[in-house]
């Protein structure tokens, strides 16, 4: 269960959607979450759609096609106004219904998957909006309890042995691959529960980024249980 008054220095709480887009960040500040109790059963719609793939996105017509209970309503009318006002913002969000996500066994010995814990990077200034409505939720890890893995001698050995070219082309091969958005939970490190209902925004590694970018993982989705995920 997430409680965001234990929350870490890291992470700035708001009340409302506007000062979520417009608070900047600074110092070690990377995620800052609109603190929400929703209203509404999501797990009515999450059970009327049936997954016939791992994921699946939700669009607005097929949300609004569901016959849904007054409760069932209400949480419908919340999923359509967050992707409102995201796209006001010139977001271009994604309401996603997910089993789980694939797996990367490409180098078993590193798995660049979202169930690691990884940064975003885009090459122009943006964020990560994220929210789950139903099922586990996302994590986060402060900056600080947290290795970068292509730092670890072993793993960084390992790679270059996976590389096998001359030393100058290194750092490109693991941009490239991903390699180096991915980090290690350091020992008693503590990750943070996003929780069901907040919204969050989340730094991301871009040429014109002032702090440094949130670390952030997806969880283990329990058996026989659907994940409800926004994310833009």
């Amino acid at each position: 269960m997430t409680d965001l008054s234990t929350a870490e220095h890291h992470i700035h709480c708001v009340t409302n959607f506007q000062d979520l887009v417009s608070t900047p960040f600074h110092g070690e500040m990377n995620a800052i979450c609109w603190t929400r109790t929703l209203s509404g059963d999501f797990s009515e719609i999450v059970q009327k759609i049936e997954l016939n793939e791992n994921m699946e996105e939700l669009d607005e017509e097929l949300l609004r096609a569901l016959s849904l209970s007054e409760q069932g309503q209400l949480a419908r009318s919340i999923l359509l106004n967050d992707l409102k006002l995201l796209k006001a913002q010139g977001a271009s969000p994604i309401l996603n219904l997910i089993r789980c996500y694939e797996r990367d066994e490409s180098f078993p010995f590193f798995p660049t998957d979202v169930y690691s814990f990884h940064v975003d990077r885009s090459p122009v200034p943006t964020d990560t909006f994220l929210c789950t409505y139903y099922g586990e939720s996302s994590e986060i890890l402060p900056n600080a309890q947290a290795e970068q893995k292509v730092l670890l001698p072993e793993i960084r050995d390992a790679l270059k042995k996976l590389y096998g070219g001359t030393e100058e082309g290194f750092e490109s091969f693991l941009n490239e691959h991903f390699f180096d958005l991915h980090y290690q939970a350091k020992p008693k490190a503590r990750p943070f529960s996003l929780g069901l209902g907040h919204l969050w925004k989340l730094a991301v590694d871009h040429p014109e980024s002032q702090v440094a970018p949130c670390i952030h993982r997806a969880p283990s989705e329990k058996a026989g249980e659907s994940r409800l995920l926004l994310i833009c």
